[in-house]
């Protein structure tokens, strides 16, 4: 945790992320290898062990408290534009949801375009959870987390598998997530000044990247278009000064209208994915803990 006071933390964060977001001009692999730098920024926390697998070709990490060999599964998928990110790059973020939540973490490699564009980041998401049931994982003790794009494709995911008549998983989390590609929303305007770390632009850019000709409305990549009906109670955080607000907001209406039990946080003075910040602002810690009690509220443990 920080020393500095919470109101200079936060500064001190957003000042980062102003001069990092110069840098989304950089060519695609070397944002990627800064990302991935994250884990050099970001110690691992105590407690926590790391295990790469092979899922049929599908790469991923178990992040699990030391010695913890069964018990409920929190399937988590990275944030970073659906061109961005891995396990590596959100493994501090994995670790602590372990430790809070008392459960192991399946961290997923899914594809990234432009190599791999949608549908198949959506196709890893289903292979991911149909793995975790074919390994005996009973649905009632998976949950399905992402942050930023990630928290988009768990929605997606649990549409596909309810749509294949998959069992339901427990529930979903989701931190500041994108789901609605058209990047039309009223926020984008209203929170533009505001958000240190995300821009219309630079979303944009990665949705044409991602879609690579696709509607942007298809459900399986903006669900705020989607039938939410028979999926899971949701718990989504959102930063009040990002400009995904409205993605979140309209998420969380759209779901309660079709029968979906959410709850949606939406914080003051922070940023697109906050928590990932934990160890530096205590605003990012608490929304850590209270995913934790949620998630084993839900999973029962």
């Amino acid at each position: 945790m920080s020393t500095l006071q919470p109101d200079a933390a936060l500064q001190k964060v957003k000042s980062l992320l102003r001069e990092r977001a110069k840098r989304a001009v950089l060519p695609l692999d070397e944002r990627r290898t800064m990302m991935d730098r994250n884990s050099e920024v970001f110690p691992l926390p105590a407690g926590v062990e790391v295990e790469s697998i092979d899922i049929n070709g599908l790469k991923a990490d178990w992040n699990r408290p030391i010695g913890m060999t069964d018990g409920p599964v929190l399937l988590y998928f990275h944030g970073g534009g659906y061109v961005q990110g891995s396990p590596l790059s959100h493994r501090h973020m994995t670790g602590r949801l372990a430790l809070e939540g008392n459960l192991r973490v399946l961290s997923v490699d899914y594809a990234m375009a432009p190599e791999q564009p949608f549908p198949a980041a959506v196709n890893d998401g289903l292979k991911s959870y149909r793995w975790l049931l074919d390994q005996g994982v009973p649905a009632g003790q998976i949950a399905l987390a992402g942050d930023s794009a990630g928290g988009g494709l768990v929605v997606a995911t649990m549409m596909m598998a309810r749509d294949s008549d998959l069992p339901i998983p427990a529930c979903g989390v989701l931190l500041c997530p994108w789901t609605d590609l058209t990047c039309t929303t009223e926020s984008y305007k209203t929170r533009a000044a505001a958000d240190p770390m995300t821009s219309e632009e630079g979303l944009k850019s990665m949705a044409a990247i991602y879609l690579n000709g696709a509607d942007p409305r298809d459900p399986l990549a903006s669900p705020n278009y989607g039938n939410l009906k028979g999926l899971p109670p949701l718990y989504i955080q959102v930063g009040h000064d990002e400009v995904l607000l409205d993605d979140a907001r309209h998420l969380a209406m759209r779901a309660g209208e079709q029968g979906v039990g959410v709850r949606l946080d939406v914080v003051e003075d922070m940023f697109h994915v906050w928590q990932a910040f934990y160890q530096m602002l205590p605003q990012a810690e608490d929304a850590l803990i209270k995913i934790g009690s949620y998630l084993r509220q839900h999973l029962g443990n």
